[in-house]
């Protein structure tokens, strides 16, 4: 079971956090975001964390170039694309960087938006599973309908993400059966301000239940 945790900005929060429990940090590459940080500020963080620690760098319609730049400069384990990128375009990234995770974020509105997850089947390495939003492409704080995900079982790993908290993760999980779990919002004081409280609440959760 993985447990990312998404919007890492801060060294010291993202050193705790990976003590905690964490198994990925994920860091946000789309410059519009207010959880965004730059090469300097990923590769300073990551070399803090253990070389096991999944490093996940989170992009919104970037060119192949930039992604590929950013990858060499940080060291980061795997690339999550969080915008309107293509199966074609996944088949490139593959190309470019084979030895990277790569991971596909799909906002999931209603039991129709799941066709679209077998386009993807076979082309990534992980889906992620987050909530739709008419306006915001991550981090909203909204939770999915998990009832419409409950038979939901791809050839591939799957993250759920959406509206996740120390209060509802338990419940999402005994519900669900993804492969990991991925919080932003949900364990903040304010976007990329981690609340270090709400993060050890949710690894007490957790323990309960996979300890």
């Amino acid at each position: 079971m993985r447990f990312k945790i998404c919007g890492i900005t801060k060294i010291e929060q993202g050193i705790k956090i990976v003590q905690l429990g964490a198994t990925d940090l994920g860091f946000i590459c789309y410059p519009k975001s207010p959880r965004y940080v730059n090469s300097n500020q990923i590769q300073k963080i990551i070399k803090e964390i253990p070389p096991q620690t999944g490093k996940i760098g989170v992009f919104v319609n970037e060119t192949l170039e930039n992604i590929d730049k950013i990858v060499q400069q940080t060291n980061l384990t795997g690339i999550q694309l969080h915008g309107d990128e293509t199966v074609e375009y996944c088949h490139k990234i593959r190309q470019i960087l084979p030895k990277i995770e790569l991971i596909k974020a799909l906002r999931i509105k209603n039991i129709d938006s799941l066709n679209l997850l077998k386009t993807y089947y076979h082309k990534v390495d992980t889906l992620l599973l987050d909530a739709y939003h008419p306006n915001l492409l991550g981090g909203t704080g909204h939770t999915l309908d998990w009832e419409i995900l409950q038979k939901l079982k791809p050839p591939v790993p799957w993250l759920l993400a959406g509206g996740l908290t120390p209060d509802n993760i338990l419940i999402a999980l005994n519900q669900l059966s993804p492969d990991g779990i991925d919080l932003s919002s949900g364990v903040e004081i304010s976007p990329g301000n981690k609340d270090l409280n709400k993060v050890t609440q949710l690894f007490e959760k957790l323990n309960t239940k996979f300890d």
